[in-house]
């Protein structure tokens, strides 16, 4: 099981800085999509410069133009490119095929899928990597969480790796871990505590200890 931060409000200088406070406590740092709107992709490759230990994900949310987008991401030195799972399979059959080239992976975020189950079992089909479930900004602040949604695709993923997203705080992480995803990822839970550094640490510990469990 895997961390990731999620890094969504911030500069480039910003982003070094609070991974520099937690880096030895997560896997992968995720360039959001604020980040790569308002930085480019300038942002993905600046973070893979000064972190060359940690993997790197390009949060594009890609919805078309899937093979094109993967290119780009991964030249600016993305481990990990996200196409949205309410696209059509041709666009994640390309981004996949180049993934394959570029010796990337591509995460399926499950943002606002309608049919979560029959989707994410066509998707598992299309050889992804991850396949994410994710309580978008706007919904968790109408009280919705993504457990329920990792228990659903734990039920029908057969290949592809599990992820859960969206709201996940240290009060919360026991739950989600009992779930077994391969990947949690934390953006405020961890950015907008004090302590950083503390928080990544007692995640880190939640969520490794399961593995010897």
């Amino acid at each position: 099981m895997e961390l990731q931060l999620a890094l969504d409000l911030v500069n480039i200088p910003e982003a070094k800085e609070v991974v520099k406070e937690v880096e030895a406590h997560i896997d992968i740092v995720e360039i959001g999509t604020p980040v790569v709107i308002n930085e480019g992709l300038k942002a993905v490759k600046e973070i893979k410069q000064a972190y060359p230990h940690l993997k790197v994900l390009a949060d594009l949310k890609i919805m078309d133009a899937g093979a094109y987008e993967v290119m780009k991401a991964s030249e600016a030195g993305a481990d990990i490119i996200t196409v949205l799972g309410a696209t059509d399979n041709a666009t994640i059959k390309g981004a996949v095929e180049e993934a394959k080239k570029q010796g990337t992976q591509i995460l399926i975020d499950m943002i606002n899928v309608k049919n979560l189950e029959q989707r994410a079992k066509e998707i598992d089909a299309l050889g992804v990597d991850y396949i994410c479930v994710h309580t978008g900004y706007d919904l968790q602040a109408e009280g919705e969480n993504s457990f329920q949604q990792l228990q659903t695709i734990k039920r029908v993923v057969k290949n592809a790796k599990t992820a859960i997203a969206g709201g996940i705080k240290l009060n919360t992480l026991p739950e989600v871990v009992q779930t077994q995803p391969d990947l949690v990822i934390v953006g405020g839970g961890i950015t907008g505590q004090q302590d950083k550094k503390t928080v990544a640490a007692e995640m880190e510990l939640l969520i490794k200890q399961k593995i010897h469990a």
